[in-house]
């Protein structure tokens, strides 16, 4: 699915693959879920570099096994120079944790900061490598509809488009199918639409 974003017309792909609340579920899974991260983050890092797809993990990374922060360390630098587009994978990720940590990182407090430079913060509190990037499209796999603690800053004007599709079978298609509903929509953000404003 990564290999399509370009021709969509999509830089930024984030991934929800673990979040801070899943550390709840069964053990077995838990660990199972960190052996496939960690598996794709060692045998696909090299393709994805040929294809021009940089891996970012962001999220907390300090209650990660040691073998899988080792495997993201190699992913990013091995994909450090790809350009064709980010694939971001959301890890033990939290965007209430990461909000709370990017106002704490002031001691003046975060309302002497602008935007922009929470931007920058919430980046450096999820790991992201830069200001943390607004979503235009979340896609929510699964049936579910509810953001489930995934990028809230990030989302405030995001499209919302929901599928009964589950993860592991939402393919390039399907990407195309969402973003041409996407492309359908009047993103206004906050503003009167033109002909209502004449």
């Amino acid at each position: 699915m990564a290999q399509a974003a370009p021709q969509l017309g999509i830089s930024i792909l984030t991934l929800y693959a673990l979040s801070a609340d899943n550390w709840q579920r069964p053990a077995e899974e838990v660990a199972t879920l960190m052996g496939l991260f960690e598996t794709f983050l060692r045998e696909d890092a090299g393709h994805c570099a040929a294809l021009g797809i940089r891996v970012r993990v962001i999220g907390r990374r300090e209650r990660l096994p040691a073998s899988l922060i080792a495997a993201i360390d190699y992913a990013e630098r091995c994909t450090a120079r790809a350009q064709n587009v980010t694939l971001r994978i959301a890890v033990d990720y939290s965007a209430r944790e990461a909000i709370v940590r990017a106002a704490c990182g002031s001691a003046s407090g975060p309302a002497a900061v602008t935007q922009q430079e929470f931007a920058l913060r919430l980046g450096e509190a999820t790991h992201a490598g830069g200001p943390s990037p607004d979503v235009d499209l979340l896609i929510r796999t699964g049936g579910e509809r509810r953001l489930s603690d995934f990028l809230l800053w990030e989302c405030a004007y995001a499209e919302l488009v929901f599928t009964p599709r589950m993860w592991p079978e939402f393919s390039g298609a399907d990407l195309s199918a969402a973003v041409r509903e996407y492309e359908a929509r009047d993103r206004r953000f906050g503003q009167v639409p033109e002909t209502a404003a004449g």
